[in-house]
């Protein structure tokens, strides 16, 4: 159980942080035929805007409610009644999302009357949805406000219904790429499961060519899929942050819920795909049993490299927890880790202590690692240090293909051991094979083989699956 401690520092050195109304944005971009609003000031919503352009190298829609010092001082509900209409007008979404920022938040806009307020006066925005997040960004981070949001979309939109026995509710955490809720879903299909992802940023932030434009998300979860939600037989959240949106869910519709608290790595997911099987009442599929030999291999193979490595991590908190666990089974060691805000989630960390801080936090306390691991603004530390960076979490925005990039499930694992064994591979060669912090055992393994050709299954030499998953 890793112990918490708090930065003290007057100010944020090259921030790690990102903040609530961003995260929230990003749970409403993952709605179809959604406009996501952020109710502050234009610079509020650019700056978050070109976060997300960036990311995930797509035109995203994201509109603001343009508060200046004037209604910032007398209220904004003129502001939020101008941006209603205007956007139903020109781009006709079936759900308009709002979230606060610190500047609406700290004068108090009370966004809720506000709402009521408008749907008395204006009837002609009875055929479209509004769903409003309480988002302060002076308070949290990114997944903050990732978990407010789907938390507000259950409770403004999900309805109890008729149970339906193969139907599952399947909440991703904000640190779940398209790619990874792709492959989720097709893991939960494959036992004949019906499933409804909310919100599903793999119908529209998955890097394809739209066949239209209308000015709204293109893809993700329906408002048809999102009612339908109170009918599900199981709510499975991937993420602690999905944990009051499944507990939203159980008190609307009477759901059980399971919460994973990560689907990285070979445990977790055994248990996810009994838990499938449970479910189901049919047996896992070869192909998945097939891939959990191939993550064994891979975990043996690559463990010869990670084994006795020390990192330094940076990351929200489910994510931290997601590649920070697999990395310490992988045989390396926890040295620094990094966070944003409190989380159930750090108690699971197989680490000494959690720093809620920053990136010179993280550079600090990198000086002796082999390995930094965080999202692109660790980069100039990694420059600076002259250590390795595997980028993870957002933004991610010097590289191309984040919207693909997989990290859960057998197959998802795999591919990020062979990330991180590619990274230390790369390393060997500015580094003396003594100096080196491979674990003694794959020193000799890895002398064995090279001065036996004959090496077989039956050299006392060979290491077990038991030193794979150690």
């Amino acid at each position: 159980m890793a112990i918490v401690v708090e930065s003290k520092k007057a100010c944020a050195v090259n921030p790690l942080k990102m903040s609530q109304p961003l995260g929230a944005s990003l749970a409403f971009l993952g709605l179809d035929a959604c406009m996501p609003v952020m109710h502050g000031s234009q610079g509020c919503t650019s700056f978050g805007l070109v976060l997300l352009v960036r990311h995930f190298k797509e035109a995203i829609p994201l509109q603001t409610t343009a508060m200046n010092e004037v209604t910032s001082i007398l209220g904004g509900y003129d502001n939020i009644e101008a941006a209603l209409l205007n956007i139903r007008k020109r781009a006709a979404p079936k759900i308009i999302a709002i979230c606060s920022t610190g500047l609406t938040e700290t004068k108090g806009d009370d966004v809720d009357g506000y709402i009521v307020t408008v749907r008395k006066r204006k009837p002609e925005l009875d055929d479209t949805e509004i769903v409003y997040a309480s988002t302060p960004d002076y308070v949290g981070g990114f997944e903050d406000g990732y978990r407010n949001a789907v938390t507000a979309i259950v409770r403004t939109l999900v309805k109890p219904l008729p149970v339906k026995a193969d139907q599952v509710t399947l909440l991703p955490g904000s640190h779940l790429s398209p790619g990874d809720i792709v492959e989720l879903r097709e893991i939960m299909e494959a036992f004949g499961l019906s499933v409804i992802v909310l919100p599903d940023i793999s119908g529209s932030l998955d890097g394809h060519i739209p066949p239209d434009w209308r000015g709204t998300t293109l893809g993700g979860t329906t408002l048809e899929q999102i009612r339908a939600a109170g009918a599900s037989a199981l709510t499975l959240g991937v993420g602690e942050q999905t944990r009051d949106a499944a507990l939203a869910l159980q008190e609307i519709a009477g759901t059980p819920l399971e919460v994973f608290d990560r689907l990285t790595g070979l445990e977790v997911n055994d248990r996810f795909l009994q838990r499938l099987a449970q479910l189901s009442g049919k047996p896992v599929p070869a192909k998945y049993r097939r891939q959990r030999s191939q993550l064994l291999d891979a975990m043996l193979d690559g463990h010869f490299y990670t084994g006795g490595i020390k990192v330094a991590i940076a990351a929200e908190p489910d994510l931290l927890l997601a590649v920070g666990s697999l990395l310490h089974e992988m045989g390396a060691e926890l040295r620094c880790c990094v966070s944003t805000t409190k989380s159930a989630s750090h108690a699971l960390l197989p680490a000494e202590t959690v720093v809620l801080g920053d990136l010179e936090d993280l550079e600090r306390g990198a000086a002796d690692c082999d390995l930094l691991v965080t999202h692109s603004h660790g980069r100039q530390a990694s420059e600076r240090l002259a250590k390795p960076l595997m980028r993870i979490g957002f933004p991610v925005f010097d590289r191309v293909g984040n919207a693909h990039r997989c990290q859960v499930g057998y197959r998802g694992t795999m591919a990020l051991v062979f990330e991180v064994a590619n990274l230390m591979i790369d390393q060997i060669k500015h580094h003396h094979a003594d100096d080196w912090p491979l674990c003694p055992e794959a020193l000799r393994a890895a002398s064995t083989v090279t001065a036996t050709p004959e090496f077989s299954a039956s050299s006392p030499t060979q290491p077990s699956l038991a030193d794979a998953s150690a």
